[in-house]
This record gives C-alpha cells, structure tokens and sequence, in this order.
C-alpha cells in the first residue's frame, strides 16, 4: 500500500489548517508528524484517514484517488492521545471488539488479543472495566485495540503522552519493531523531537500546517533545509545569533571576532543566522578551534544526570545542556564555548547555506 497527498490543503473559514502539502508514504513506513501543538499534525492525520475532505488536493491510495471516500471505506486504525474504551466491557473484549464486528474466528481473535496484550503488558488487567483502569492502563487498551486490528494505515496522535516515563520509553523501543514487522504504513504524531529520534523512519518537520521538510529522521534532523525545520527538531529550543563575514573574519552579535574557521569559512561574505542545539553550547573548551561567548548565567535547572544552563550573552538568551550537575548562581559571568564543527548556517531567507561537518552525517 502507498498513500500519496498531493497538494492537499485543508481550510476552515479564512483559517488554513493544512498548506499545500505533498507527501508520499510507503508500505511498511513509519512517518513521525513532529510540530508544536496546533503545527497541523491532528489536522493531516484526520484526511489522510478519511474523517475530513481536503479543500484543494487529492488523497491516492495506491494510485486510485479517494478523496472524497469516508473512513469506514478505508482500511484505517486510530489512536488519540485522549484514550477513548467502551465503559461497558473489559479490556479483553475492548481489544477484540473490532475484530467481533469484523467476524473472524474466535481463535484468531484470541491470538491476535493476546499477542497485542503481552507488547503492552495488559496481562492482569483483561478482566478489568475501563473505570477501573488508569490512565495509561486505559491508554494501552486503545494501543492494543488499534494494534489488533492490522489496518493498513495507522494513525497514531500522541498516544504515548498520558503514559508514566517508565512505560513511555519501553514503548518506545519496542513500538518501532511493530510497526516494522506490520507491513502497515504508521503515522506518529508527536510534538518532542527526542521521541522522532528514537522511533527512527522518516520524520515530516510541521510548522503552521505547511511540511517544511520530509525525508529520513537523522538527515532532517542534522541537515534541516531552513531555519524554520531546525527550529521543529530543536528541545531545548534552537540557539541563534547572527554573524556577519568579511574575508576570513567573522563577527558575532554575541561581542567580538573570530576567525571564520569550519562552517564559518564556507560559506562568502555576506550576513548570516547561526544555529546550534543546546548540547553544543559548553561550558569548557576543548583546547580546540572554539568559539567563546561570554555570558551571564540566569538560572540552572538540574535534572540529575543533566544540567539546564539558561545564559545572557548580550540581546542573547541561550540554553546549554550540559552533563552531570552544574550548581551555578544566578548573575554568575562565565565563558561559554561554541564548536564550529556543530553550526548552521541560513541565509537571510532562512535558507540553510552550510552545516558544520559534524551535522553531515545522515
């Protein structure tokens, strides 16, 4: 199976929801949607199931166009980050109910319950009712229902949000050898790039209903094509200043010249934005061909094996993510250190002109 969108837009009044979006989605695919709340991701998963008509565009299933078919026309499985079971019945036969509407056997029934039972670790719960369940019990009911029922395209809204952090990362790891052993096309919604990273695939970066860009999760991820992308697959958020080059000198908003060494040097004289992650903003050098930024620390949050380290440089907040624990007081002026093996580069378009060579790995 192979679901194309070819130009689809989706308004509603003068709102546009969804702009002029062209995908194609392969069998046995896994597509993360990854966007900020209100990117669009809900809005794109909802025509591609049939639940809402695109505007302007066409929807094509293996090459026939269905458009205009509604859901219950199409092979489709969904899950919302809202758990949605029937109160009535138990979670054995939550999980079976599309397949009793379907009319399979009863030994197919079972086997496809249990086994979607054991991945989500439901066992001691098949005889409990929905309202005696918690969240992410109830939660992984509606996984399993969706899971059972080998749709062809299944649609996944967040559905590991409501879950506790324990769970969350088991599932993780093991959602991705699903999806590959399914032979289904899955679309995952979420809005935390560390989430696309570890499910791998091919990621589609959403920002304000457009797709800025679409294609294998590590190469948008570390040859993002604009500054808006960079920005989608950036938590922390993206860190920038600006620089303006002349000959092999560069000077930075953030105080001072250096020498434009690694992506700094590839690129002509001219005006540029400079991104970089927060893991690539440290508070040590190297020895090495860094870039210091001076800075005055706002605030450091400590997560235990990481630090969050929130800096003043200038017009300049940036974040640094650094490891272990770093007790350092509000108001404290220190240097912080920037590899230029790890920079972006844009143009004044937004347009991505250089990658430190450290990002070209795909």
């Amino acid at each position: 199976m192979t679901i194309v969108l070819e130009g689809v837009s989706k308004k509603v009044g003068a709102s546009v929801q969804i702009d002029n979006i062209s995908m194609t989605l392969e069998r046995g695919s896994l597509n993360v949607l990854l966007g900020a709340t209100l990117a669009g991701k809900t809005s794109l998963m909802r025509l591609m199931a049939g639940l809402d008509a695109p505007t302007s565009g066409r929807v094509l299933v293996n090459g026939r166009d269905v458009t205009g078919w509604p859901v219950q026309r199409r092979s489709v499985a969904m899950v919302y980050q809202q758990f949605i079971n029937y109160p009535s019945l138990n979670v054995y036969e939550n999980i079976a109910s599309p397949l009793r509407v379907a009319g399979l056997p009863t030994s197919e029934i079972d086997s496809r319950v249990r086994d979607a039972v054991r991945l989500l670790k439901l066992e001691p719960y098949l005889d409990r009712k929905p309202l005696n369940l918690s969240g992410g019990q109830q939660q992984r009911t509606a996984i399993a229902r969706a899971l059972v029922k080998r749709a062809d395209l299944v649609l996944l809204d967040e559905p590991l949000a409501n879950l506790d952090y324990k769970l969350r990362e088991e599932l993780r790891e093991e959602l991705p050898k699903v999806f590959a052993a399914s032979g289904a096309i899955f679309v995952y919604a979420t809005t935390e790039p560390s989430e696309a990273l570890l499910l791998g695939g091919n990621t589609a970066a959403l920002f304000e209903g457009r797709v800025t860009q679409f294609g294998p999760t590590p190469q948008v991820y570390r040859r993002p094509r604009d500054l808006i992308t960079a920005q989608v697959f950036s938590d922390p958020p993206l860190n920038t200043l600006t620089m303006r080059k002349r000959g092999g000198v560069a000077a930075l908003s953030t105080g001072g010249h250096v020498r434009a060494s690694g992506a700094l040097g590839t690129v002509p004289d001219g005006d540029y934005k400079v991104g970089f992650r927060a893991h690539h903003l440290s508070l040590g050098s190297s020895g090495g061909d860094e870039i210091a930024v001076p800075a005055v620390v706002s605030v450091a949050e400590i997560t235990g094996s990481e630090s969050y380290v929130h800096l003043d440089s200038g017009e300049h907040r940036f974040v640094s993510l650094v490891p272990g624990v770093r007790r350092l007081d509000p108001g404290a002026t220190i240097t912080a250190y920037l590899d230029p093996r790890h920079l972006f580069l844009f143009d004044s378009a937004g347009r991505l002109v250089a990658a430190g060579t450290e990002q070209k790995a795909a």
